[in-house]
């Protein structure tokens, strides 16, 4: 058992003073405001968040931070470059370069990623001796790390969509590809049986990648393959998208995955920028989570999607840094606010309630994770100090302090009451950042 005292703490009702938390087996089991600390008191000097939540990442992207920024194009020529970049990986690599993404976002605060994962096979298409090799690769990065994690394992059967239907996998996209369904739900009931996670840091969800990479036919059948476990889909991220599924099936995305039940509670969608009223109504009514990435929609020139609108109709908001170009908590949760300033010329479209919501506790519950990112008792022992008094912090009020903080202000995360930053130094792992470079030998 942990005792812990802070002078500030972000609780279910907002800021509180002189908070005393007590810990056991992982979880709060008291969190007493008013209090003065008691002898052998573990003091956390600074002002207490709950776990930050990565709900979209693709740990790979990692690697093209600083390369793809230069000349003219768009998301589909960055596109190209991305998949240059798949093609490299095998499972050695891949668990070295989740190593150093997954240690940036401890260090930023993150306490929990949805690892949104769809390079299962070898650079020819070919199943490895162990079909799950890649995905027990991030499994193990983000262990070594500290770090919970969703890895959502992604049907991915299609190379593209157009007016005609969908086309076979690229060269470079047959890695992605289980071929079928079957195929995939066996590879992933594989996972599930033999993935075990005695400290809890571990679950299994599924995902479809868009209605570009998954024809309509089979989307029913991934939705029902296990309707336990968490569902995340790429949706309407460009209006590349939406025109080729119009002119194909004569509906939007988010109408075709309504129409195959996808929508609903367990349901996030990523992205979800290029919506009409009546994908927004669907969204918010069947109360399907849309998890925004601020910092990657600007990056990708994908555009502005309506938050407010979706969160006025019902649809919770979680956050995610996508394909990392930054990794930061403060910029996500400020980029939800931001955005919708620039896109409607008013300010305060978001509370700080509602961004540090998305930003912990919904970013928990879209990964499954529904006891965690909070800070009350019974929820999981997961929060993150930041330094009130920085040069970029000093002065903030602490109903604004997510406005002025950055990743640089996090002192201290703990998971399930394990400290795994401790004055802004990683303590379980240091990654080799040469991986970073390594990948684009002879490139």
């Amino acid at each position: 058992m942990i005792n812990y005292w802070a002078e500030h703490a972000w609780l279910p009702d907002g800021w509180a003073e002189r908070v005393r938390l007590t810990e056991a087996d992982g979880r709060f089991t008291s969190v007493i405001t008013g209090a003065e600390p008691e002898p052998g008191d573990e003091r956390l000097t600074g002002m207490v968040f709950p776990g930050f939540a990565n709900a979209h990442s693709h740990a790979f992207h990692r690697a093209l931070r600083g390369r793809t920024q230069s000349g003219r194009g768009s998301f589909w020529t960055w596109r190209e470059k991305m998949y240059a970049l798949a093609g490299r990986l095998d499972p050695d690599s891949l668990l070295e370069l989740a190593r150093a993404c997954y240690t940036e976002l401890a260090l930023a605060g993150f306490t929990v990623v949805g690892e949104f994962h769809y390079l299962h096979d070898d650079h020819e298409g070919r199943r490895y001796a162990d079909p799950n090799a890649m995905g027990r690769a991030l499994l193990e990065a983000a262990r070594e790390v500290g770090l919970r994690i969703t890895l959502l394992d992604t049907c991915y059967l299609a190379g593209g969509l157009d007016d005609s239907g969908h086309r076979p996998p690229d060269p470079v996209q047959r890695r992605f590809s289980d071929g079928d369904v079957d195929h995939w739900s066996g590879r992933v009931a594989d996972l599930i049986a033999t993935e075990t996670e005695p400290a809890g840091l571990t679950r299994i969800g599924i995902a479809a990648h868009s209605v570009r990479a998954v024809p309509a036919a089979d989307l029913g059948a991934i939705g029902a393959a296990f309707p336990e476990l968490p569902l995340h889909v790429h949706l309407s991220e460009q209006p590349a998208e939406n025109e080729a599924c119009l002119a194909h099936y004569g509906r939007t995305p988010a109408r075709l995955l309504d129409d195959h039940g996808l929508l609903g509670p367990r349901t996030t969608v990523v992205h979800a920028t290029h919506l009409t009223a009546d994908d927004r109504a669907r969204l918010g009514g069947s109360g399907t989570c849309a998890c925004f990435c601020p910092t990657t929609e600007r990056d990708l020139a994908d555009g502005i999607g309506p938050a407010r609108e979706l969160a006025d109709a019902g649809a919770p908001l979680a956050l995610g840094t996508d394909q990392h170009a930054v990794i930061d908590p403060f910029e996500e949760l400020r980029g939800l606010e931001l955005h919708e300033r620039l896109r409607t010329g008013e300010r305060g479209r978001f509370g700080t309630e509602e961004l540090i919501t998305a930003a912990t506790a919904a970013g928990y519950r879209s990964l499954g994770w529904s006891d965690g990112g909070t800070i009350a008792a019974g929820q999981r022992c997961d929060l993150v100090v930041v330094d009130p008094s920085s040069i970029r912090t000093a002065g903030s009020r602490p109903d604004q302090l997510c406005y002025a903080a950055t990743a640089a202000d996090v002192r201290r995360v703990v998971v399930g009451g394990r400290t795994i930053v401790a004055d802004g130094l990683p303590v379980q792992v240091t990654p080799d950042l040469t991986i970073l470079d390594r990948l684009w030998e002879d490139a």
